[in-house]
């Protein structure tokens, strides 16, 4: 095989060397044998153990049979990392794959835009901790997913995409849906690879898992040209067999495809056994925990918020909790971390951070960067700031900790509570004052939802959408103004509860991210929370839900606006250009669909279609409640850049 030619030919090589070696040593007057031989082995040694690892990498198991397709290969390398859900949008490129996941069985959901695969791919990895997968077509079908790609990137969120392409042979000659994928996903990804033979395929699909998860969590990429998926025979019968003619063009040409397809095909029938990739972790330095440790314990206003990353990986979130609870100081919790303390959990702070980061003497930043949302860190001048992360760049992002310590933030945070131990403090007052800010608010939200507006005040909706989900209920925000006043209100119920699209703010999240949430929690209610604006984006995906047997609930706050744009427009511009929409009956389109559909047009209707909707989702059909709501000044003075 040439393959294997190629390796001889190093060996051979390496043997010239060794003799031009020994020649030259002699020209230069070296006569001593021994040290002749010294010399040799000293300046050969490395090439020679360069070569052995590139011919003998690390041993492993192979199977002993030949494989029908790669798609085999690829299937079977992600059921072994304990992938359940393979999210797709079909297309012949990625055929199979497919099939083959199916035959492994592994669920295959196909959705009706590849940008929502990637986010239910994202959901799954946020809610289970293995790398979700999505697999799409070529071309338009990769483009598709850019914007998810990008918002798994910037929430640190690990996801394998799996992408077609073109032919090897066709790469560059204007083939259908061929383009540089690898050029347009680099800046997005940790990581890419496309596979050119057959036999790299399990260890490309391993690298890939082990690089998703590993150090800061994020999306990579792989490319499978369409050649290297399908069967041998088929290949050859699109490629060499469609050469007619006997001129000495078509003979080389047909020469040609013979000789890359052997190679392509090399070795089919002894490809390595899949295995699950094991991710390490390195230790946080002792010296910084005792640093931060006794920084905490000699505070009089320690003060801790608590983000997305110490929560990425889910089987941490209840060290998480113990750590807060047993260090007893007051915490607000943030993005994806909401829910990690429960719903009516006593340390936690809920409204008026601000006011509480201005009086704390010490702050802990545990998997949160200063970013926009702690004002660029500039709100941390008079404190003294520890941060917990396991980014380099987001631990000195805007601000340089007092303490950083460089690791995973729920670790840190575990070694510290240990650390601290029984150490004498007493925040009773402190926390006190922080729950007594959280209840004046509170009466000032009930008072708020009570105003008389058109239709149903935004306010009173989600108080009622908060009092009809269930004890476990998991919440996917995609909105801006509706959904950031639920946010005001709801109280996530577990940890892992509450999923928003991250830092990139992305709408369109929210079909993806409850088909993934349901599909790993089918026993638990998924509330999807919509603006009317974001309903536009993925609404369509009701007719996956329907047909996937997923039953989520939908609520729409539908205000016929882009109002958290509208706002600050209409203020300063004194134009509403683009920020108007219609009362759309997005309750139609859900049964157009399959999916059942309420309308809800006054507050007296709110809890019977609420009821009627828990009804319907637990007889297994997906719901959508669109609630007509009023305007509100309720978040004047929200930025919405």
């Amino acid at each position: 095989a040439p393959q294997r030619a190629h390796k001889f030919s190093m060996l051979e090589s390496l043997e010239a060397y060794a003799a031009f070696m020994q020649r030259y040593i002699a020209a230069v007057g070296i006569s001593d044998p021994f040290i002749q031989a010294l010399v040799i082995t000293s300046l050969v040694a490395v090439p020679v153990l360069l070569t052995v690892k590139f011919l003998w990498p690390e041993s492993r198991e192979y199977a002993d049979r030949p494989v029908e397709h790669a798609g085999d290969l690829v299937a079977s390398t992600i059921a072994k990392q304990g992938a359940r859900f393979l999210f797709t949008l079909t297309g012949g490129h990625i055929s199979p794959i497919l099939v083959s996941c199916k035959k492994n069985g592994i669920r295959c959901i196909d959705v009706r835009h590849e940008v929502n695969a990637v986010f239910a791919a994202d959901a799954v990895a946020r809610l289970t901790g293995i790398p979700g997968v999505a697999a799409v077509t070529a071309g338009p079908g990769l483009t598709n997913t850019i914007t998810a790609i990008k918002n798994a990137q910037m929430a640190q969120s690990p996801v394998v995409l799996l992408g077609g392409a073109t032919a090897t042979v066709l790469k560059g000659r204007g083939s259908l849906q061929d383009i540089d994928q690898q050029a347009l996903f680099r800046p997005h990804v940790k990581w890419m690879a496309s596979v050119k033979h057959v036999r790299n395929t399990v260890s490309t699909i391993e690298t890939a898992f082990k690089i998703a998860k590993s150090g800061v969590p994020g999306p990579v990429f792989v490319e499978l040209p369409v050649d290297v998926l399908y069967p041998e025979s088929v290949v050859r019968d699109w490629s060499i067999k469609t050469i007619k003619g006997n001129s000495l063009v078509a003979k080389l040409t047909r020469f040609y495809l013979s000789r890359h397809y052997d190679i392509m095909f090399w070795r089919t029938n002894k490809t390595p056994l899949p295995k699950r990739v094991v991710i390490e972790e390195t230790p946080p330095p002792s010296s910084s925990i005792r640093s931060a440790a006794r920084a905490i314990a000699g505070a009089r206003h320690p003060l801790f918020i608590v983000g997305s990353q110490a929560v990425s990986e889910p089987s941490q979130s209840g060290d998480v909790a113990k750590a807060l609870e047993a260090i007893g100081a007051p915490v607000y919790l943030s993005s994806a971390a909401r829910g990690v303390l429960g719903r009516s959990a006593p340390l936690q702070g809920r409204h008026r951070r601000r006011e509480a980061i201005r009086e704390a003497d010490v702050v802990v930043l545990v998997g949160v960067p200063c970013d926009f949302r702690l004002n660029y860190g500039m709100s941390f001048t008079r404190c003294k700031l520890i941060s917990l992360n396991n980014c380099a760049e987001d631990l000195t992002k805007n601000r340089k900790p007092d303490i950083g310590i460089l690791c995973n933030p729920a670790t840190a945070l575990s070694a510290i509570a240990e650390e601290i131990g029984q150490t004498s403090r007493n925040w009773k007052e402190w926390v006190a004052t922080i729950k007594k800010r959280d209840a004046e608010r509170d009466a000032e939200i009930a008072k708020n939802a009570e105003k008389e507006t058109a239709f149903v005040n935004p306010i009173k909706a989600c108080v009622k959408v908060e009092e009809h989900m269930g004890d476990k209920a998991i919440i996917v925000a995609d909105g801006g103004d509706f959904v950031a006043t639920m946010s005001y209100v709801c109280k996530p119920r577990a940890p892992l509860a509450w999923m928003d699209p991250g830092p990139f703010g992305t709408l369109g999240v929210g079909a993806g991210f409850a088909l993934g949430a349901k599909l790993c929690r089918p026993d638990e209610q998924v509330w999807l929370v919509y603006g009317d604006g974001s309903a536009g984006y993925s609404v369509a995906e009701y007719d996956t839900f329907v047909r996937h047997n997923v039953p989520v609930i939908a609520v729409v706050g539908n205000d016929a606006s882009w109002q958290q744009i509208a706002r600050d427009q209409i203020k300063i511009f004194h134009d509403s250009t683009a920020t108007e929409l219609a009362y759309t009956h997005y309750e139609h389109v859900a049964e157009g669909f399959g999916g059942k559909g309420i309308l809800v047009e006054s507050k007296n209707e709110l809890d019977k279609a609420l009821k009627e909707a828990v009804k319907l989702e637990k007889q297994g059909h997906p719901v959508l409640v669109n609630i007509k709501i009023g305007k509100s000044d309720f978040r004047d003075g929200s930025i919405s850049i």
